[in-house]
């Protein structure tokens, strides 16, 4: 099917790097295309970009309304991948440890949030942390900020622990029974230290200042990263004071999508099935926190104004490159769901933007396939180097022209949960496939049926493409998850 693959074997990380450097080579400098705007910055002066990356928690691609900054700044004057921003494996620190590393989950070993195969301990004791995405630009010359959340199980055990590559370091500490909005906890730079229940202490605030800190205690002539992770609009999606209530009526009603309580789930794997229809409360419930998401992401969108505007008053807006995802979305009712860790689209796509008003890109929306494991490559040859045993694909090339050839799908891949079983699956620009450790797979025509409530793996009409993304799912999903294996 034309993938490019993720494979883990050494030949296959040799071969990705060589790729990297060769379209580095093509794109070094970048050049404006024909009848866009005006470049500077490094675009001319061949000068590294400052580079922002702000990763929300949880958020849905479809939650982007109420935010002003975001449309202006970012979607306005960049690249928006809709609707094919993809997360591989749709979860927290898996999603994470992707985006640092470059790396699917079956190659730096994150699959989970804790446990043996997840969180900040197991990411470390894998040495993931040796080869980060700030360990790269930190070689290059870059300082290096972490404003936010970093892995689960950052705990206060580790507080006193800065991982390799940051020079500056404002990590919130993972609390048994905490809020990460209110009365919460952060390693500054090695420091403990404590935030309460008032206005000021609210968590987006805090990192918006501190955040800008960053920005303004860097020199203007080094190049600075800024990796932005508020907690956002995760569980319990608490509002700032001023932001509560603000969207009340105003939120579209989960009610209007067609696979929210999906009335029929008879052709959906076992786990779904056995799922009764949401209650009248659990509605109500799923509409609230929906509302309370909006809500909560409004700090944010303020977060993105006043980071924009101070990198405009100092003079390195121009040449800034900003990556806006999240690490994943939220079911919030879709096919009978609440949470995540499974392959339906509210999982596993994200909002996806990119701006670089120094690369010379005209705004649009493109629908190329890319996912979290891209972001570390692309943010290296941005920076003018590569990234060590990366498996994505440097985005500059289909920055700067839409008809660069580009991959056809995507690997899925999940350990699941206690409810979910684990799977590997294939995502398309037109299809989506997954097969569960019980053997049950699904196959949706997205085109047709972007709601996922017909599954076409038993239709004979769709044999050929579900023996072909079968295929394709063998090849990607290797090694599988731990315990997984194909059925088919």
């Amino acid at each position: 099917m034309g993938t490019v693959p993720g494979g883990s074997t050494r030949w296959a990380r040799i071969a990705a790097g060589v790729a990297a450097a060769l379209a580095l080579v093509a794109i070094w400098p970048p050049k404006p295309v024909a009848g866009q705007r005006a470049t500077q910055g490094r675009a001319v002066s061949g000068s590294p970009p400052n580079i922002v990356l702000i990763l929300t928690d949880d958020q849905r691609w479809d939650e982007l309304a109420f935010m002003p900054n975001l449309e202006a700044d970012l979607v306005g004057d960049g690249v928006s991948f809709e609707p094919n921003g993809i997360i591989s494996d749709p979860l927290c620190c898996p999603s994470r440890a992707t985006i640092l590393t470059g790396t699917y989950s079956h190659t730096n070993g994150v699959y989970s949030n804790r446990g043996t195969y997840g969180g900040f301990p197991v990411f470390r004791a894998n040495g993931d942390e040796q080869n980060t995405i700030a360990t790269v630009l930190q070689a290059q010359g870059y300082r290096t900020g972490l404003v936010g959340k970093y892995l689960n199980e950052y705990t206060k055990k580790y507080v006193n622990y800065i991982p390799p590559g940051w020079d500056s370091w404002f990590a919130s500490i993972e609390l048994k029974d905490g809020d990460p909005y209110y009365n919460w906890q952060a390693s500054d730079d090695g420091r403990r230290v404590t935030y309460g229940s008032d206005p000021a202490s609210y968590s987006t605030t805090v990192f918006d200042q501190k955040a800008l800190d960053f920005i303004q205690s860097t020199l203007p002539t080094q190049p600075l990263f800024l990796y932005l992770a508020p907690h956002a609009p995760h569980y319990p999606m608490t509002p700032a004071p001023q932001y509560l209530g603000s969207l009340a009526g105003q939120v579209p009603s989960l009610r209007a999508e067609p696979n929210f309580n999906e009335a029929d789930v008879s052709d959906k794997p076992k786990f779904v099935r056995t799922l009764p229809l949401l209650t009248t409360s659990q509605m109500k419930s799923d509409q609230r926190q929906y509302e309370h998401q909006f809500e909560s992401l409004r700090s944010v969108d303020d977060m993105i104004g006043d980071i924009v505007n101070e990198l405009q008053a100092d003079g390195r807006l121009s040449n800034t490159l900003f990556v806006y995802l999240s690490d994943q979305g939220l079911e919030l009712g879709s096919h009978r769901l609440s949470g995540k860790l499974v392959p339906y689209e509210e999982s596993i796509r994200t909002p996806f933007i990119v701006r670089w008003d120094a690369l010379g890109i005209a705004p649009r929306v493109d629908p190329s396939l890319v996912s979290n494991v891209d972001i570390a490559a692309t943010l290296a040859a941005a920076a003018g180097t590569t990234m060590p045993g990366t498996e994505g694909m440097d985005m500059l090339p289909l920055l700067q022209d839409p008809g660069t050839p580009w991959r056809s799908d995507l690997l899925l891949e999940s350990l699941g949960g206690a409810d979910d079983p684990a799977f590997c699956g294939v995502r398309s620009a037109s299809y989506a496939y997954a097969q569960y450790l019980t053997g049950e797979e699904e196959l949706y025509d997205l085109a047709a049926d972007p709601g996922e409530l017909d599954n076409q793996a038993r239709n004979p009409a769709y044999r050929s493409t579900l023996l072909s993304m079968r295929d394709e799912a063998h090849l990607l999903c290797q090694p599988p998850p731990p315990g997984y294996h194909f059925s088919h």
